[in-house]
């Protein structure tokens, strides 16, 4: 398919590290971030210069030394899901990151149909404990599709459901674990401030979080699932992280069990202009599996 042709991009209202992060992404990759249609007023993609990706099996056998070459910063790995099923790539993965010098994680996919303690069990089972490894991540979606697991997510019971499998991964890994969302799950479940004092990553193709995640301030965004990256055959989920590289490093460096969604938002993060009418896109922000 034919890409469309880089364009500049403007720096107006774009204080510090934000107008040289998007001046030297717009040099280096130029690609397609800025160019999917995110709306006027919020920061964008290519505004946060820390990049990253996250890879599953159906990524196949991964260039990790192309994929680092490319700029990308750290990856989220798919581990496990429920409690008996281990990702087939996942091992080659999570060396093949740690040799290229790729920071990364390891996720689980909830199954809601298992109970929880055994599905943190069988994510510890799989999963080094690593001191340089980020922080595990608990992704956390509503399966309306699968065929196994139709269970309807009733609010109290699901949030007493992640607090097992959150609190036992703290105390395996000794860091405080992320939370992977979508929208849909994130307005059900998550809205009102269930787990502020755990970081989030966010899913959301259309627009800043800001603008559908308002009340909850992010760590990490995903925000294209057909991104192209050196090294990967095919398409793949494209992420920032929220800040710059100082704080990337203070993030990377701080001691694990500080990693707390406390630390959220930089200072020094624009201040978004008013937000155009609200779209409701929840329908973009597909349901399933991050891959």
């Amino acid at each position: 398919m034919t890409r469309p042709a880089c364009r500049p991009l403007s720096f107006s209202a774009r204080p510090g590290w934000l107008v040289a992060a998007a001046f030297a992404l717009s040099l280096a990759a130029c690609s397609t971030p800025e160019t999917l249609g995110f709306d006027d007023g919020y920061p964008k993609p290519t505004d946060y210069p820390i990049n990253g990706i996250d890879v599953s099996k159906y990524q196949g056998t991964i260039d990790w030394n192309a994929v680092a070459r490319s700029g990308v910063k750290f990856a989220w790995i798919k581990a496990t899901e429920g409690g008996d099923h281990l990702d087939e790539r996942f091992q080659a993965n999570w060396q093949g990151a740690k040799m290229a010098g790729v920071a990364r994680g390891a996720y689980h996919f909830m199954y809601w149909c298992r109970p929880p303690i055994e599905e943190a069990t069988w994510f510890e089972q799989n999963v080094p404990v690593d001191a340089d490894a980020l922080p595990p991540v608990l992704d956390v979606e509503p399966t309306p599709d699968s065929r196994t697991c139709r269970r309807h997510l009733e609010r109290n019971q699901t949030i007493a459901d992640m607090r097992v499998v959150l609190e036992e991964m703290e105390r395996h890994f000794g860091k405080r674990p992320i939370i992977y969302t979508n929208l849909q799950f994130y307005n059900a479940i998550l809205a009102g401030g269930a787990f502020a004092d755990y970081p989030i990553w966010v899913r959301s193709t259309k627009h800043n979080p800001a603008m559908k995640y308002s009340d909850r301030d992010w760590q990490f965004w995903q925000y294209q699932a057909n991104g192209v990256v050196p090294g990967i055959d095919g398409e793949v989920d494209r992420n920032v992280f929220y800040g710059d590289q100082k704080q990337w490093q203070a993030f990377l460096d701080r001691p694990p069990r500080a990693q707390q969604a406390a630390a959220v938002a930089p200072q020094s993060a624009p201040a978004p202009a008013a937000p155009p009418a609200a779209i409701d896109d929840a329908a973009a922000d597909q349901v399933g599996d991050p891959n």
